[in-house]
């Protein structure tokens, strides 16, 4: 039997209308399914602990912290979300530490001109600091229905991205081009079919859509929810994508943050697109 499951906009791009949150450029979600609290990425800065406030959400009882991948507009709200944890435990507020997932690259320093490190602020050994680290590129079941993908395997042609000027550190102190294979997302079963929550989708939203159904033995897909990576897209991944989606037929798609007007406007051509933006909270 699926658990229900619940995810609340805390960060993106774009808010909702008459929802008087702040946004910013990044992303952040709230997750609740098989009893477990789970923050999804911590956008760009400690703006996710304030409009959780405000929504009356608390992280003192947070299970998780699972990272889509180590760019600075998805890990920066470390920071903040580890002074919380510490200020709490000054203040004997009852808290505990909370888990987190994420790709053994996660980490690493990630050169893109003109900054030296667009990566997370903190490096792994600060992080385990303050949380239980689980880093793996293999998928990692959270709950029953609720699972970390992983290292997305990159089978569609026109998804596949180069480097371009970015480079990763590795722990020998050399660097090598950066082919973003820290980027992961998750999936979960619901009765309605698979709901894929994604960050940037850097490894390709048709690549990440395709493993989570391996992953999970199920095709049908319910709602994708996420950043697609559709900035300035080529027209051969654009149209890839289109065709792509529109052959799955998912019920919904929640396409924001790294998702540009024009993208989801061919996206809409293709299957339901949705509005969405800090405020929304989405059931099923």
């Amino acid at each position: 039997m699926t658990a229900s499951l619940r995810v609340t906009v805390l960060v993106d791009n774009n808010t909702i209308t008459d929802r008087y949150f702040c946004g910013e450029p990044g992303l952040s979600l709230f997750i609740e399914t098989g009893g477990k609290k789970i923050l999804f990425d911590t956008g760009y800065s400690g703006l996710f602990l304030e409009n959780a406030k405000k929504m009356g959400i608390g992280f003192h009882d947070l299970d998780y912290v699972v990272l889509s991948h180590g760019h600075l507009d998805h890990t920066g709200g470390l920071v903040s979300l580890a002074r919380y944890l510490m200020e709490a435990a000054i203040e004997k507020t009852p808290c505990h530490k909370p888990g987190l997932i994420a790709h053994p690259r996660c980490f690493r320093p990630k050169e893109h001109a003109p900054l030296e490190n667009n990566g997370s602020i903190l490096d792994e050994a600060e992080v385990r600091r303050h949380f239980a680290v689980t880093l793996s590129d293999r998928p990692v079941q959270i709950t029953d229905d609720l699972v970390f993908l992983g290292e997305i395997p990159r089978k569609f042609p026109f998804e596949r991205m180069g480097p371009k000027d970015r480079r990763i550190l590795l722990p020998d102190g050399s660097t090598e081009p950066d082919l973003l294979l820290d980027d992961t997302a998750l999936a979960c079963r619901t009765k309605k079919g698979l709901v894929i929550i994604t960050g940037c989708s850097h490894a390709g939203i048709c690549n990440i859509t395709e493993y989570a159904r391996e992953v999970c033995g199920e095709e049908k897909i319910h709602d994708i929810v996420g950043g697609f990576h559709l900035l300035r897209p080529s027209p051969e991944q654009m149209q890839g994508t289109c065709r792509y989606l529109q052959k799955i037929r998912p019920d919904a798609v929640h396409a924001c943050h790294c998702t540009s007007l024009a993208a989801k406007i061919a996206l809409a051509g293709s299957c339901p697109v949705q509005e969405t933006g800090v405020g929304l909270r989405l059931e099923w």
